[in-house]
């Protein structure tokens, strides 16, 4: 039986809950909407850490950042880590990445056979947070301007990278229906948008209007738990009111933003079908957390509520599995047993997993129904886990109050249930399963000490001769369009496809 291609498409900070194949939303998703009604959806998906490099250092190796030294966003990802692309090559696969992945460290493959771009973000260690110096904020730390700053634009940063990541992703799928030989790939394509800056073309800006845009719920900021405190000191929002038109500035073009990434997602559905690729190929379309974007007076991500923690997550593979949607809570740590899998592979034995397949629930037969999450970087001042269960979600400090949420009957989480004496015994269980789970003085210790051996080598590397371990993809020009060592018909003939017939 032929390997099915597998085509991984991420987007950066898109918030699940705003989604219109998640519930009413104003946010317009033609391409990706009509990819959810053909297949399966799932409904609870969650991230392993709410912030980019954590996050995706678990999606890419299934296990959860404690386990990895996945701290925060200049944590150092070593090489020696299995990751879906590792297992996929070992199974034939050609693996390669356009896009972002923010490894941070001299590995920038990561088992990726090809990296098709560079990465938008740094890949040393001069974010690395600092515990030791709890209250003072860094200077590259987020702050408003994204947000005071918003409306729309001709060009950014932004869409530099993703205009590359798309047509290098594009030029690949035509570079592989070019070649001979039916060796199966995996092609992970990973978009920045809708990552702030809020800001986005005239285009996607007026695909919608002011009065679309809903505003966020905002409490009073003294109410808020005191790690939601620390994030507003922390990207400097604390007692400083934004201006209302600012706020839904911001949202329109994040909504335009997701517009942007579902337009791109429509290019490559469309060069899968120009490549008659369609029919071989099982698509993913998943995200790294979301954004809070003003509600409960938050931005950004690095909280456990809903808007920061869910993301996207919908499997398309039809003729292989049913149309359909799963309310069970999953992580996107699921998603490397998933690809293996789905692959034809097996795991390793002795090689060390948190995450479960999905397969089971692709096929309609259930499975688990659980995600463990921990975050350890901007605004802690220690670690602070997550279990999500059936209709709850239990959020774990030993610094901080716990909280708990009935995010199936809440699911703005409103009511906070840990002093309710209905549900008291859950909460207790919660806290002792949580503490039998993690050992936070250990964990503590070791992100203390990561951390102070980070900074110490970044300031180290300032130092003399700059050696970057920025990815550089490198283009042989000498092997591209015309050159005098290649037979000219030749060459026409085997870039143009389909071929034409020898005899004309």
């Amino acid at each position: 039986m032929k390997r099915k291609n597998i085509l991984f498409i991420m987007a950066d900070q898109m918030a699940a809950p705003m989604l219109p194949f998640y519930g009413p939303s104003p946010i317009k998703l033609p391409n990706l909407s009509r990819l959810s009604e053909q297949g399966v959806v799932f409904d609870a998906a969650y991230c392993n850490s709410p912030l980019c490099a954590p996050s995706r250092f678990t999606l890419v190796s299934g296990q959860l950042p404690s386990k990895i030294g996945a701290y925060d966003n200049a944590a150092d990802f070593p090489a020696d880590i299995p990751t879906y692309a590792h297992y996929l090559r070992r199974l034939g696969y050609r693996t390669a990445l356009s896009g972002k992945m923010h490894f941070c460290g001299p590995d920038q493959l990561h088992g990726y056979e090809e990296r098709l771009t560079s990465d938008i973000y740094p890949a040393d260690y001069g974010w690395a947070v600092n515990w030791d110096e709890p209250d003072v904020r860094p200077s590259w730390y987020h702050n408003m301007s994204s947000v005071l700053q918003a409306g729309p634009c001709v060009r950014t940063n932004q869409l530099d990278f993703d205009e590359e990541v798309v047509f290098k992703a594009q030029q690949y799928l035509f570079d592989h229906i070019r070649e001979d030989g039916d060796q199966p790939f995996c092609l992970t394509v990973s978009m920045t948008h809708p990552h702030d800056p809020y800001t986005i073309p005239k285009a996607f800006w007026d695909l919608y209007d002011e009065a679309d845009i809903p505003l966020p719920t905002t409490p009073d900021q003294h109410s808020l738990d005191p790690h939601s405190q620390r994030l507003l000191k922390v990207y400097d929002l604390w007692d400083k009111p934004l201006p209302v038109d600012k706020i839904r500035d911001a949202r329109r073009a994040y909504f335009g933003a997701c517009s942007y990434i579902d337009a791109n997602v429509g290019k490559l559905l469309q060069t899968l079908d120009d490549c008659g690729l369609t029919d071989d190929t099982i698509i993913v379309f998943s995200g790294d957390h979301g954004d809070m974007l003003g509600e409960k007076g938050l931005w950004y991500k690095m909280h456990w509520f809903e808007m920061a923690a869910r993301v996207p997550l919908l499997i398309s593979a039809p003729g292989q599995f049913n149309a359909g949607r799963v309310g069970a809570a999953v992580s996107t740590a699921d998603l490397l047993p998933t690809f293996v899998e789905l692959a034809g592979g097996s795991l390793e034995p002795d090689l060390p997993l948190d995450g479960r397949s999905l397969v089971p629930h692709l096929r309609g037969q259930g499975g688990h129904d659980e995600v463990f999450g921990e975050y350890m970087a901007e605004g802690t001042v220690s670690p602070l886990m997550m279990i999500r269960r059936g209709a709850f979600k239990f959020i774990y400090s030993e610094t901080d109050p716990c909280l708990l949420f009935d995010v199936d009957n809440d699911p703005r989480e409103e009511e906070e249930l840990s002093q309710s004496p209905q549900h008291r015994q859950l909460f207790d269980d919660f806290l002792a399963e949580a503490r039998a789970r993690w050992n936070i003085p250990a964990i503590h210790r070791e992100v203390l000490e990561s951390q102070r051996r980070r900074r110490f080598v970044a300031e180290a590397l300032t130092i003399g001769k700059l050696k970057s371990w920025d990815h550089q993809p490198l283009v042989d020009a000498s092997q591209q369009y015309m050159r005098n060592h290649i037979d000219l018909d030749d060459l026409e003939r085997k870039a143009r496809y389909p071929q034409p017939c020898q005899n004309q």
